[in-house]
């Protein structure tokens, strides 16, 4: 490989350089490329998939129905009045047609287990996967935003979520809501140019990146996990919370790069300071791993009123591609009570910002300005999610719910967890299992690795004299293989990140050889090294 100025890729994201990486891992015709960079999962739910496309078939019979004496090719929209019994028929007719059965279904448990209209929600169904009519409300269809409510509570917060509920707004993704969420929180002024924030690191890319943009100009507190003690937050990180100049925390839990979850301790340590110091903290935790580790509990249960949670199915249901996610609050948020404590002339400010809006604009809560916000406010009629993606959110919800035996879930930790071992054993070094591991990805820390394969000796010699980015375009040049740069993530050893989502099991075998073989290198060049200092 030609000598390479690294320092001009040092401050690109972690997600830019991985273009270069491809590029250069790809320049070889005679082997494939081993991609590991990228959290977009080989994996996917088949069966809520399935329900979306019959649902298709029957909204069109019912759009087709509705203006039969029009000319071929024109349709309307589903009318109410018999949409159960239609229903009913098109579901007898089509028995043993994969994902039939899971509509069926899923009508049943909304209207036996969740209390809900069967004919509403037929009929928001069949309205929303026929995409003919505005989303409405614009925050989240009704029954929809209901049957998401059960599922984050289940799968995220361990039925801990205090009475009073939650609001939830659909989203293009996690990556949307996080957007919308730094605007509102800058154009309501409960975060403005200077203020501290807290951010648990490592932690996406973004979080670190979006609060030094001109736009914010926020002060970064790092709250550093500790790798040796399983990524988590000894006291003392934590207790940087209870610095009241310290505005917000933002975290990624499950983490992103090392996947592990917050364990009790620190969750409890978290709620005692938030409760007797700090009932003003505001927490922005994005939990779209959550749903990979056993025994989850979000901060959105143990801090509630404090907490905006961020959630998407994109890598859970491998739907990154269909844009799917929510933000919630709880409906009795410190957020309301901050904009109504906020000094009369930033309140008159946002009285000309929201005044179109509401008669009384200082009583819009935050999470439906976070909704006009994402429309520049002048377009908040037109606001809110498409509703066929909401459709296909609730179908994936009600998926969930209704695998009691959890048996998608199991089948893809099995798949993960099996792909870890397999890159691990072909390193040669034994896969570490962590309770708290959800296993999305591994963050690989070269010292330890060099440690462990060639003594600490050798490993301090090669942090000396190779530069990490130099291993990982060596890694993309020599062998296919990309990774990314733990340092963009914000770990404080050099490492590097390998999803274990997106290739299969015998790929990652490949990984493993591949870094096995480059660790050998180095470590020849450092015993001729020794041997040649020694004569």
């Amino acid at each position: 490989m030609k000598a390479v100025d690294y320092s001009k890729f040092s401050r690109l994201s972690p997600f830019e350089l991985k273009d270069n990486l491809t590029k250069l891992a790809s320049s070889h015709a005679d082997r494939l490329m081993l991609n590991a960079g990228r959290g977009n999962p080989n994996f996917l739910a088949t069966i809520p998939r399935h329900g979306f496309f019959q649902l298709g078939l029957f909204a069109m019979g019912e759009a087709e129905r509705s203006f039969a004496y029009m000319p071929e090719g024109v349709g309307g929209h589903p009318r109410l009045e018999g949409l159960e019994a239609r229903f009913d028929s098109f579901v007898a007719a089509r028995s043993g047609v994969a994902g039939v059965a899971f509509l069926n279904s899923a009508v049943s448990y909304v209207r036996d287990q969740l209390g809900l209209s069967t004919q509403a929600f037929l009929h928001e169904l069949t309205s929303g996967i026929l995409a003919c009519s505005y989303p409405t409300p614009p925050r989240m269809l009704a029954i929809t935003e209901a049957i998401v409510g059960h599922y984050l509570v289940r799968e995220l917060t361990g039925g801990q979520l205090p009475t009073g509920g939650m609001d939830l707004f659909a989203v293009e993704g996690g990556t949307a809501g996080i957007t919308y969420v730094f605007e509102t929180l800058r154009e309501n002024k409960l975060l403005t140019p200077g203020d501290k924030i807290a951010i648990g690191m490592p932690i996406f890319t973004p979080y670190i990146e979006i609060p030094q943009l001109n736009d914010y100009r926020l002060l970064e507190v790092q709250m550093n996990a500790d790798p040796a003690h399983g990524w988590q937050y000894a006291d003392a990180e934590l207790d940087k919370l209870a610095d009241p100049t310290v505005k917000a925390f933002f975290v990624v839990n499950p983490s992103n790069p090392p996947s592990v979850k917050i364990d009790g301790r620190a969750l409890t340590r978290i709620g005692d300071i938030v409760k007797r110091q700090r009932p003003d903290l505001i927490i922005l935790t994005d939990d779209v791993y959550g749903t990979f580790v056993d025994g989850f509990v979000s901060l959105f249960a143990t801090c509630p009123h404090n907490t905006i949670l961020v959630y998407s199915f994109s890598k859970y249901f491998g739907a990154t591609g269909w844009r799917l996610g929510v933000v919630a609050t709880h409906r009795d948020t410190i957020l309301d009570k901050q904009l109504a404590a906020l000094p009369e002339s930033d309140k008159a400010i946002l009285d000309g910002r929201y005044g179109s809006l509401v008669v009384d604009p200082r009583k819009l809560k935050f999470i439906d300005r976070l909704v006009a916000d994402s429309r520049t406010v002048a377009q908040n009629h037109t606001a809110g999610l498409s509703t066929p993606q909401q459709v296909q959110i609730a179908l994936f919800a009600l998926f969930a719910l209704m695998d009691e035996q959890e048996s998608y879930k199991k089948a893809i930790k099995h798949v993960l967890r099996h792909r870890q071992s397999a890159l691990y054993r072909e390193l040669g070094l034994p896969a570490k299992r962590d309770p708290n591991g959800a296993d999305y990805y591994t963050l690989l820390d070269l010292e330890a690795i060099a440690s462990e394969l060639y003594g600490a000796e050798f490993a301090q010699w090669m942090l000396a004299k190779k530069e990490p980015l130099e291993m990982l375009f060596r890694l993309a040049d020599e062998g296919g293989v990309v990774l990314l740069p733990g340092k963009g993530f914000g770990t404080l050893h050099p490492s590097a990140r390998a999803s274990l989502a997106n290739l299969d099991e015998y790929e990652y075998t490949n990984i493993g050889r591949v870094i096995r073989t480059l660790a050998e290198e180095y470590h020849q060049e450092f015993l001729h090294r020794a041997s040649a200092a020694a004569e």
